[in-house]
């Protein structure tokens, strides 16, 4: 009988069923019976996987959504002035003149209602982030003064006595270019440009600031990773040869910042790592350097390099250790009878078993590293923050979620385009966790 003639369970069915319906023991016909038994399987393995996927749903998916859509927002100024933003469809700023008097009787109109629902400030704000004065400018135009104009006479010669802004084709263009409900103004502060009248320029070189900052924290999380992996390869390699007794004494002692608080030990490489601290007094003492050639160790790219390699030398510690436990001892010993020496035998046969493990730890200490903000804000100084601190003040300090939203929203394409790129080279099917 060969392969095609074989009898199957849906062909045995499909025959007892052409001399009449096969029946369950409660009477029903046997498909029947065995899609609802199949069908119930379906649900219960998914009533199982529910609550993951809610949780998943509701703290992750939820938020990134919320933070993508959070940084192409932009309807508060057709909200807030909607009558303003019809009248200026027509206006051009290369007449270089303000517009006419039916866009100033429109925002009279609009400015009426807002500064009766006090979320005039809103608007002057959100338009702040992009022209300086628009906050204190809607701020002047308030109730109190819009109540005296006179009626009957020209609105724009008295929105100019409360403000001569109100007649600066700058200021209108900048409503105009932000009326759409969706902008990508966000993203483009978030890389350094902004948009003109002339089209979109490269803000001035002193306020560039972003572009550096997303270099600096790619640069500086490499540096960490690579310094973790040259100090806990050879202490993962000790823990997995040493007695079982010596590994786990050992391994609490690696574990043992874990049990501490973040900022406490945060706090304590800013005592040890100043220039009056402990490194350099022994640096002093031991006669490497004098007392007026004390090394900067603090406030700068160093002090945030040194700490966080402390803080997250266990991450990559440990996944090399799950992997270096499996690797079988006896191979060594193979290479070496067959003549390798200590070197090759190490770099042909231990190291690429290794691999997995190196993997494993770099991508965690690198994910870790490039979204940290306390240590290099207590740290770091001017030279060793982060993007995500710069995230960190939009969000509590100048409250442009906007702004921090799109920069976040970089980060996290960056993240996702590093992590394809490493797949591509070394495969994430090599990542292994022991």
């Amino acid at each position: 009988m060969t392969a095609i003639d074989a009898p199957t369970p849906e062909k045995g069915l499909a025959a007892a069923e052409a001399d009449g319906p096969v029946l369950a023991a409660d009477g029903t016909p046997l498909k029947r019976s065995l899609s609802r038994a199949l069908r119930r399987q379906k649900i219960r393995a998914f009533l199982l996987v529910a609550p993951l996927l809610l949780f998943i749903l509701v703290t992750f998916i939820i938020p990134i959504g919320n933070m993508l859509l959070r940084s192409i927002d932009n309807d508060i100024v057709s909200n807030t002035i909607p009558q303003t933003v019809v009248a200026l469809e027509d206006w051009e700023y290369d007449s270089g003149e303000a517009p006419g008097e039916p866009v100033f009787e429109a925002l009279y109109e609009d400015m009426l209602v807002a500064t009766e629902a006090k979320i005039h400030t809103r608007l002057g704000s959100r338009l702040n982030y992009e022209q300086s004065g628009m906050s204190s400018l809607f701020r002047k135009t308030n109730e109190r003064r819009l109540g005296r104009f006179e009626e009957g006479a020209p609105l724009a010669p008295q929105f100019a006595d409360i403000d001569e802004d109100w007649l600066d084709p700058e200021v209108w263009f900048t409503i105009q270019s932000n009326s759409d409900p969706i902008t990508a103004g966000y993203f483009l502060t978030a890389m350094d440009l902004r948009r003109t009248p002339d089209g979109i320029e490269a803000v001035p070189e002193f306020s560039a600031i972003y572009v550096k900052l997303f270099v600096r924290t790619i640069i500086l999380s490499v540096t960490i990773t690579f310094t973790c992996f040259l100090l806990g390869y050879p202490i993962a390699w000790l823990l997995s040869n040493l007695p079982s007794r010596s590994a786990n004494l050992l391994l609490i002692l690696v574990l043992l910042p874990f049990w501490t608080s973040l900022l406490v030990r945060t706090s304590a490489w800013k005592v040890i790592l100043q220039q009056q601290g402990v490194i350099n007094d022994l640096l002093v003492w031991i006669g490497l350097i004098d007392n007026a050639g004390r090394l900067a160790l603090i406030n700068n790219a160093t002090g945030t390099v040194i700490a966080m390699t402390h803080i997250l030398l266990p991450f990559m510690i440990l996944p090399l250790y799950s992997v270096m436990k499996t690797i079988p001892p006896s191979y060594v010993r193979a290479a070496k009878s067959l003549g390798a020496t200590d070197w090759t035998a190490f770099w042909r046969v231990y190291f690429p078993q290794s691999v997995p493990g190196i993997g494993a730890g770099a991508i965690l200490v690198f994910i870790l590293a490039i979204g940290y903000y306390i240590t290099p804000e207590l740290v770091g100084g001017t030279d060793g923050t982060f993007i995500s601190n710069r995230i960190y003040y939009h969000i509590s300090s100048s409250l442009n979620w906007g702004l921090a939203a799109a920069l976040a929203t970089i980060l996290l394409v960056l993240v996702l385009a590093l992590y394809w790129t490493y797949d591509k080279i070394v495969g994430i099917d090599n990542v292994k966790l022991g």
